[in-house]
C-alpha cells in the first residue's frame, strides 16, 4: 500500500493482525502465551541489542542519554516479567463454589498502541509483552522520531518469533513516518487503544469510539519537610531528576522546601551538582522560545543544557541540574509546569501545611492526578498529603522516577504509562499493567439463596432515625 492511500493502508495492517490473533488465540495456551511474551523481552533485554537499541533511540529523537536507557530497557522489561511470570491469563483464572462464578481469561484481540518519541524502545516493548502475555496482538504507532527505533525493535522480535515458532504478524506497526490519518485509523480500527505521551493523541483516543487506556501529563512536586534525612533526599532527587536526562513524566519538576531546613537542603543539592539559580528569568528567557520549550535544551546532558540556557562558566563545571528559585504557579509561570530538562524548580514553604498548600496548586495547574512525592520521617505525613492533592500516586522517600513506574524495592507495578484517573482526565489511576489487556467471561451457577431479612439490612438504620 502506498502512503497516497493511508486509511487502506492501515486497513490492510489491522487486518493482518486481527488474523494472527484470531489463530493465537484459538491454538492459545498459557505457555504460549509465555513463551511469545518471552521472546518480545529477550528481543530487547539482550545485551547487544538493547545497546542497540538505546543508541540508536538517542541518535534518531535526540533525547536521554543511552546509559540511562539501556539501564531503562533492561530494569523495566525484566521487572515486568517478573510481575507477569506466574499470572494465568489462558484458561480458568478462579473457580469459586460459594460464589458458583468460575471466570475464564478471554483476549482483548487487537491492541492499536500509541507510543512517544521519549522512551521508542521500553514503551512498545512493554506494550507488546502485556499484549502477547494475555493473548492479543498488537499495532503499535510511534511518533515519526520513534521510527527507527520502533523498526529494529520489532526486528528483533521477529528474530525471536522465528526461533519459537510465533506468527510475526502478531506484533506489527504502521510503516513509515506515520501520520495523524493513519493514527486516527488505528484508534478507530483496534479493539483497544494504549496512549502513551502527547495529550492531543490521548484526547483523539478518548473520543475515537474505541475503548482506550490512555495516560495524563507528569507534573511531579516532591516535599522535602524538617524531619527528612537531607543527605538521602538529594542524593535520591538528583538521581531520578537527571535520569535519562529527565524524559520520564515522572521526572521530578518541582520541590517544595520548608524554609527551616531551606539553607541545609540547598547545601545538599550542592553536593549532587544541583546548582541554585536565584534569578528565574536567567533560565526562563532562553528554556522556552516564543512559549515552546527550547528543542536545544529538553532532555539534554547536562553541559549541552547549560550551554543552550547561555549559563556556561555560570555555574559549577560539576553541575548536573538546575535548581531554579520559582516565584509563582500557573499559567503566567512557566516554572510551575512540566520542563522536560535537568531543570528544577524549587519553592519555599513556611512549614508542612504551607508546602502541601504549595504542592496542590502546582498539582492543580499541571500533572493532577499523576504523583507526588515526599522525603519525611513522619509516619503520618503521606497521609495528610494523599488526602490534600488530586493524586494517584504519593512517593515516600524515594527516587520519584525509579519509583513511580514499579521498582524491585516496592510493590508497584513496572510499567512506563501511569494512569492520572478523573483527576487527570484518565479512565484508570493505576499504572498500566497485564490486567488491562485481558478480559474474561464468567460461568454464573445457582447457589443457595441469600436473601437478608429487612432488618438486617435497616434494623440499626430504624433504631437510630425511626422507620
Amino acid at each position: 500500500m502506498s502512503d497516497l492511500d493511508p486509511i487502506a493502508e492501515v486497513d490492510a495492517i489491522v487486518a493482518r493482525s486481527r488474523a494472527a490473533q484470531a489463530a493465537y488465540e484459538k491454538g492459545g495456551s498459557q505457555a504460549l502465551y509465555d513463551r511469545a511474551a518471552q521472546a518480545a523481552a529477550w528481543a530487547i533485554m539482550e545485551p547487544a541489542r538493547n545497546r542497540h537499541l538505546a543508541e540508536l533511540a538517542v541518535q534518531t529523537t535526540g533525547l536521554g542519554n543511552v546509559p540511562d536507557k539501556i539501564t531503562k530497557n533492561h530494569r523495566k522489561t525484566l521487572g515486568l516479567m517478573r510481575d507477569i511470570a506466574d499470572v494465568t491469563t489462558h484458561g480458568i483464572i478462579s473457580d469459586d463454589p460459594e460464589t458458583g462464578i468460575t471466570e475464564i481469561a478471554r483476549p482483548i484481540g487487537v491492541i492499536g498502541a500509541v507510543v512517544p518519541s521519549t522512551n521508542p524502545g521500553a514503551t512498545p516493548a512493554n506494550n507488546i509483552i502485556n499484549a502477547l502475555k494475555c493473548g492479543n496482538s498488537i499495532v503499535v504507532s510511534p511518533s515519526p522520531k520513534g521510527v527507527p527505533t520502533c523498526e529494529v525493535l520489532l526486528e528483533y522480535i521477529y528474530v525471536e518469533f522465528d526461533k519459537a515458532g510465533i506468527d510475526r504478524d502478531l506484533v506489527l506497526m504502521i510503516p513509515g513516518r506515520g501520520s495523524k490519518e493513519k493514527t486516527q485509523r488505528l484508534l478507530e480500527t483496534s479493539d483497544l487503544i494504549v496512549v502513551t505521551g502527547s495529550q492531543n493523541n490521548v484526547k483523539r483516543a478518548y473520543t475515537s469510539g474505541t475503548p482506550a487506556l490512555a495516560v495524563g501529563a507528569g507534573n511531579v512536586c516532591v516535599i522535602v519537610d524538617e524531619t527528612a534525612d537531607l543527605a538521602s533526599a538529594a542524593e535520591k532527587i538528583a538521581a531520578s531528576k537527571c535520569f535519562d536526562n529527565a524524559t520520564s513524566c515522572s521526572s521530578e519538576n518541582a520541590v517544595v522546601v520548608v524554609d527551616a531546613i531551606y539553607d541545609a537542603f540547598v547545601a545538599e543539592m550542592a553536593k549532587t551538582g544541583g546548582a541554585l539559580i536565584t534569578d528565574e528569568t536567567k533560565v526562563t528567557e532562553k528554556l522556552w522560545v516564543k512559549g515552546t520549550l527550547n528543542p536545544r535544551a529538553i532532555a539534554q546532558d547536562a553541559s549541552d543544557m547549560i550551554a543552550a540556557l547561555s549559563l556556561t562558566g555560570q555555574v559549577p563545571d560539576d553541575t548536573q541540574y538546575l535548581a531554579v528559585e520559582a516565584k509563582g504557579i500557573g499559567p503566567g509561570h512557566p516554572l510551575s509546569g512540566e520542563k522536560l530538562s535537568r531543570v528544577l524548580s524549587v519553592y519555599r514553604a513556611t512549614d508542612f501545611a504551607d508546602a502541601v498548600e504549595t504542592t496542590l496548586k502546582v498539582q492543580l495547574h499541571q500533572g493532577a492526578g499523576h504523583s507526588v512525592g515526599i522525603h519525611t520521617i513522619d509516619p503520618d505525613r503521606p497521609m495528610v498529603l494523599a488526602n490534600a492533592i488530586p493524586t494517584s500516586r504519593v512517593i515516600v522517600n524515594q527516587a520519584h522516577t525509579f519509583a513511580t513506574g514499579g521498582s524491585f524495592t516496592n510493590g508497584m507495578p513496572f510499567s512506563l504509562s501511569m494512569g492520572c484517573g478523573s483527576w487527570g482526565g484518565n479512565s484508570v489511576n493505576e499504572n498500566l499493567h497485564w490486567k488491562h489487556f485481558l478480559q474474561s467471561t464468567k460461568i454464573v451457577r445457582e447457589i443457595p439463596a441469600r436473601e437478608p431479612e429487612l432488618t438486617d439490612i435497616f434494623g440499626a438504620y430504624w433504631a437510630e432515625v425511626g422507620k
